[in-house]
């Protein structure tokens, strides 16, 4: 089994996008992740949607606010 890195409905969080990756886990589905660098210094490996991580480069920020899922910061 694998850790779940989606980020639950309560977490809040900003910060900059410093990898992309994507793999198989589970041998069936694609899931897509980045590493974002936040604003407090930590790391984190956060699962994103495809639609999300096709729109975002290395260096962009991304916002997730409390209830709501990840975006991209404009």
């Amino acid at each position: 089994m694998f850790k779940s890195h989606k980020p639950g409905p309560d977490d809040a969080w900003e910060g900059i996008v410093e990898d992309k990756s994507r793999g198989m886990l589970d041998g069936a589905n694609m899931y897509h992740f980045v590493t974002v660098r936040r604003v407090d210094g930590q790391f984190v490996k956060v699962r994103i949607d495809r639609r999300l991580w096709k729109s975002i480069e290395v260096g962009d920020r991304i916002v997730k606010e409390s209830g709501s899922g990840p975006v991209k910061a404009v």
